[in-house]
């Protein structure tokens, strides 16, 4: 298998087009933008006068073969795409798909293949039916299992001699990050508050996930013995903050939850730590023999997973915890790395030992689907854009990688960077937290010609890809 160097996008970030030909309206579709490191507010009455970042997103909806062209000038040979639910079933429970929902993704796999670039296709990530969400409660009600599965088998068979690698689920394990409300209003559809979520309706609501993601892969395998499909899951490696046992110990709940999902489905079935842990929290899940057997049935053939950051706890309350970004990170300050404008640490060599924590876990194939720095880029006088920071992210990431699999024996698929361009972000809807190789002109209040730029890390990315071949 040729490695896959390319990039990724997700629908709801890049399309925009948000009620054309027929789409419905998803749970991103009523997120407003927010400040740095704010909370984004979820609008169930949608208001005139309010900006809406994914309803234009920077159109590739309608730019796509423009764009698309660029990818191939870097000589990208793949792309991680996401299918939008609501393009094909507007409100998730229809029992006829949208015609025209389904023929934008004929066009646009079609447009890659003319290129050689072999698509990735992501199936729901993070755009949901909001109506979904609010008739049937999101992914805590089963129903939602039978629509999702549906809707998988709609796109399997209509695609089915186009696309070979699927992704069930983004971020799967995202949902456990119940505290911060976007995340698992995002992975889950459910609308939480903040300050008394339901722990065990978290759990429950995995687990429909988990069926549902198993029950896509068998599906998938029927349909197309060739299909390759994975899970996907958001690492972020855990240190401890000095040798002392005590800070290993309290490393053990954020390594559980990391590999919660992928031990389900790589695995087929919930390991004994996760069964401990609700024993002592009194949960009991709502499930079924048939369900129990289709997550073992439906174990994954590869894993996916995106690599930003790493963190560092204490089990010392005397330890000063790290500020920025305290939504995601709730360790302490590292001396020994730096931090991205958004307080995200970098971290190269973090993903080299991610890398051999997977493998050796799991020994199946690793795919890096997102890896990215988002930073604020400026046009210079020159109108162009110097993003040497980028570059540096990306080529110490790249590099440490390649030690993985040379030096380690590590097997990976892939290297697909997040993002192909500028698209708005899904944890605050800004534009200036941009992670792309091609700049688009717009602002964090919509404002901009929607002009592609290419940056310095295009041009560098172009002529690393090149040298690989």
């Amino acid at each position: 298998m040729k490695f896959m160097w390319g990039a990724a996008l997700a629908a709801h970030q890049c399309e925009g087009a948000w009620d054309v030909d027929g789409k419905g309206v998803s749970v991103s579709d009523i997120l407003t933008s927010s400040k740095h490191n704010q909370n984004r507010e979820i609008h169930l009455d949608m208001q005139s006068d309010v900006y809406y970042p994914s309803h234009e997103a920077v159109d590739f909806y309608h730019t796509y073969k423009e764009d698309i062209k660029l990818f191939a000038e870097m000589g990208m040979n793949s792309l991680r795409i996401s299918l939008a639910w609501t393009r094909i079933f507007p409100k998730g429970d229809e029992e006829q798909p949208n015609e025209k929902g389904l023929q934008f993704y004929d066009d646009l796999i079609d447009e890659l293949k003319k290129y050689d670039i072999e698509p990735v296709v992501t199936l729901l990530h993070n755009d949901m039916p909001l109506h979904l969400a609010t008739a049937y409660g999101g992914w805590k009600n089963k129903k939602v299992i039978d629509f999702f599965s549906h809707y998988c088998e709609t796109v399997y068979e209509r695609y089915k001699n186009k696309v070979t690698y699927w992704l069930t689920f983004n971020e799967i394990n995202n949902m456990l990050k119940y505290e911060y409300q976007l995340l698992p209003y995002l992975s889950g559809g459910l609308i939480l508050d903040e300050e008394d979520a339901d722990e065990g309706e978290i759990y429950q609501t995995m687990h429909n996930q988990f069926v549902a993601s198993a029950q896509a892969v068998i599906t998938g395998h029927r349909i197309n013995k060739n299909f390759q499909i994975g899970s996907m899951t958001g690492f972020i490696l855990v240190y401890p903050n000095s040798c002392n046992p005590l800070d290993t110990i309290e490393t053990f709940p954020s390594y559980r939850n990391l590999f919660f999902c992928t031990d389900v489905q790589a695995r087929g079935y919930y390991p004994t730590y996760i069964q401990k842990y609700w024993e002592r929290k009194n949960i009991q899940l709502n499930t079924t023999e048939e369900e129990m057997q289709i997550l073992k049935d439906g174990v994954v053939d590869y894993l996916g997973f995106s690599y930003y950051m790493s963190e560092t706890l204490s089990a010392s309350k005397d330890v000063e915890k790290k500020k920025d970004a305290a939504k995601i990170l709730k360790g302490v300050n590292n001396p020994y790395l730096e931090s991205s404008q958004w307080g995200w640490t970098v971290d190269p060599v973090g993903l080299r030992i991610v890398l051999n924590k997977l493998y050796e876990r799991y020994q199946k194939p690793l795919f890096i689907v997102e890896c990215g720095l988002g930073a604020i880029d400026e046009v210079s006088e020159d109108g162009k854009i110097h993003d040497d920071y980028r570059i540096n992210y990306l080529k110490n990431h790249i590099e440490e990688m390649q030690k993985a699999m040379e030096i380690d024996g590590v097997e990976v698929m892939g290297f697909l960077p997040w993002s192909a361009m500028d698209i708005i972000s899904a944890s605050t809807g800004e534009m200036r937290k941009r992670y792309g190789f091609i700049y688009v002109d717009k602002d964090d209040d919509g404002n901009g010609s929607l002009k592609r730029i290419r940056k310095d890390s295009f041009y560098w990315f172009k002529d690393f890809i090149k040298e690989q071949n």
